[in-house]
C-alpha cells in the first residue's frame, strides 16, 4: 500500500469503495480545514463527505447520513506498515 489514502473510501462493507487495509490502518478527514472524526464515507475528486445525522437510523439499520460539500483532505494516521 503507498502512503497515500484512496481517492474515496466508505466505512460501510457493502459499500464497493470499502476497503479494509486502509480502514485498518487509519485514515484521518480534514474537511475546510477542520479535523472531522464521524465521517462514513468521502471523495475527494467531487468534494464531499457523508457524516452521521445524530442517532437516526434508517429502515435497513444503518446511520442516515447528511452530504456536505468542501474540500476533503485524507490522510493515514499511522505509520507505513512494514
Amino acid at each position: 500500500m503507498d502512503d497515500t489514502p484512496p481517492a474515496r473510501l466508505s466505512t460501510d462493507p457493502d459499500s464497493p469503495f470499502y476497503d479494509a487495509e486502509a480502514l485498518e490502518r487509519g485514515v484521518g478527514i480534514r474537511f475546510k480545514g477542520v479535523e472531522k472524526t464521524n465521517v462514513e464515507e468521502y471523495s475527494v475528486s467531487e468534494g464531499w463527505i457523508r457524516v452521521a445525522a445524530g442517532l437516526a437510523r434508517d429502515r435497513f439499520g444503518k446511520p442516515m447520513t447528511l452530504k456536505l460539500k468542501g474540500e476533503v483532505e485524507p490522510y493515514f494516521r499511522g505509520p507505513t506498515p512494514a
